[in-house]
């Protein structure tokens, strides 16, 4: 089975398969940037709470569980 992607034709049935260095690794965002983003999640939530402002609220709420306490 081949699917496309932006012009291209690859095999989705073979497993990926690459190289990853065994070093640490970075976050895909820093503790500031998510702490940021909760800030606009929360926002949003308060802006626009009868369309997407409920779904941005539960979103901040389940990223920041993720964060280390500062």
């Amino acid at each position: 089975m081949t699917g496309v992607g932006k012009g291209m034709d690859y095999d989705i049935t073979e497993p990926v398969t690459g190289s990853y260095p065994a070093g640490p690794r970075l976050a895909v965002l820093t503790d500031a940037e998510a702490r940021e983003t909760i800030e606009h999640l929360q926002l949003l939530e308060r802006l626009d709470p009868a369309g997407s402002g409920p779904a941005a609220g539960q979103l901040a709420a389940d990223l920041a569980r993720r964060l280390p306490i500062p």
